[in-house]
């Protein structure tokens, strides 16, 4: 068994935070550190951003009074003669993985014992150099008949698969991601720290058989019914979801309390007990530890 992290000697753990566009939950991160600097877990290294030019991320680093990075992947790629920043071709995974090593150089001014995901849209490989929490709009509990997490993908797709599926609620889920593969999977295969509380589906007047339907026949046309109708819903998700479960579970984290053994079960410091737990539950202001069977 082996902990995520080691406390520096201040005991505050020290994060940076990456962001990809109007960075409403980093904002409710970073408003949880600076409401109580002494009493929370936590320190703010560096806000970081892939699209400076393209996001909130100036302002956020301004507001709070915090150092910048930017490391603009659209001109990194324009730079390598690279049309788009898609991992669809060996030569785009390959400027993925020069973008990153040149991250990392960026980032290794700063001390950091892990990293945090709060909106940050390229996939890339920092996992492997520190613990990263991710904030994904699914709940990655729920399981096909192989036992295979049902609700994964990018952007508004769990939500999508939560309606084919019959599904009538979301959740927003806290993880420390996994490294993604070629292909882009993997990122939502880590070990979940945090699940919101149940949000209902809003259906926007129309029945669940319409949307499934709907997708049965789906020409591959980005904006659809259903694909509106689920990121409409990712939006209601984040102020009852993601803004209820990552603050508490970054400064949970931070605590350095979470240890994983060699089969992945994930172990919370009880008084000097490590007793195996599945996750944690939060509400407004409350939270529940679900213990391993």
């Amino acid at each position: 068994m082996k902990k995520f992290f080691e406390i520096p000697p201040n005991g505050k753990a020290r994060a940076a935070i990456f962001i990809s566009g109007s960075g409403t939950n980093a904002i409710k991160i970073l408003e949880l550190w600076n409401k109580d600097p002494e009493t929370c877990k936590f320190i703010p290294s560096c806000l970081v951003t892939d699209r400076p030019e393209r996001c909130a991320a100036r302002e956020i680093a301004k507001q709070f009074n915090i150092p910048l990075i930017e490391h603009d992947i659209f001109s990194f790629y324009k730079s390598k003669n690279l049309k788009s920043i898609s991992l669809a071709s060996s030569e785009g995974r390959l400027a993925r993985e020069e973008w990153t090593q040149g991250l990392i150089q960026k980032l290794n001014i700063y001390p950091l014992e892990f990293a945090i995901f709060a909106g940050f849209i390229p996939l890339c490989n920092i996992t492997e150099q520190l613990p990263c929490l991710n904030v994904h709009p699914g709940d990655l509990t729920v399981t096909d008949k192989s036992g295979n997490r049902l609700l994964t993908g990018l952007h508004a797709i769990p939500i999508e698969l939560a309606v084919i599926n019959d599904i009538d609620h979301m959740r927003t889920t806290v993880i420390v991601a996994s490294a993604y593969s070629s292909s882009g999977a993997g990122m939502d295969e880590g070990t979940i720290i945090g699940l919101s509380p149940e949000v209902d589906i809003d259906y926007q007047g129309r029945k669940v058989s319409e949307y499934q339907e709907l997708h049965k026949n789906r020409s591959g046309k980005i904006n659809d019914p259903l694909r509106d109708m689920a990121n409409a819903n990712q939006e209601a998700l984040k102020a009852d979801g993601d803004w209820v479960v990552f603050p508490p579970s970054v400064n949970d984290f931070a605590s350095g309390r979470f240890s994983i053994d060699e089969k992945g079960q994930l172990y919370l410091d009880t008084n000097g007990n490590y007793l195996p737990i599945e996750y944690i539950e939060y509400r407004q202001n409350q939270k529940e530890i679900v213990f391993a069977e």
